[in-house]
């Protein structure tokens, strides 16, 4: 499985981000730009994922977005997990949405 980092992703203006995290926990606070795709509902919704290019996962820590790129890449996406997750991004001092 591939990984980038959180400040790798943020060098990258015009990323595709799914953020697996459960609603509540996305709604505390997200990477700005990040869809809302709940572990659970990863398979269902893959269809309406952009795969035109690399879609960049992430979770809290990198366990949930980890298991969401497998689901993905099964679905013949390509996902790339981000390290460290959303706590990482905000860790670095980057800005989050609520």
């Amino acid at each position: 499985m591939n990984e980038i980092s959180v400040d790798e992703l943020a060098a990258i203006p015009s990323a595709v981000i799914i953020d697996v995290r459960e609603p509540d926990e996305y709604g505390d606070g997200h990477v700005p730009g990040a869809r809302n795709i709940p572990l659970g509902d990863v398979r269902d919704h893959s269809t309406e994922i952009d795969t035109t290019g690399t879609v960049y996962v992430i979770c809290q820590s990198g366990r949930r977005s980890a298991r969401a790129c497998e689901a993905l890449a099964s679905a013949g996406i390509h996902a790339v997990n981000v390290t460290g997750g959303t706590s990482a991004w905000i860790a670095s001092g980057r800005p989050v949405q609520s």
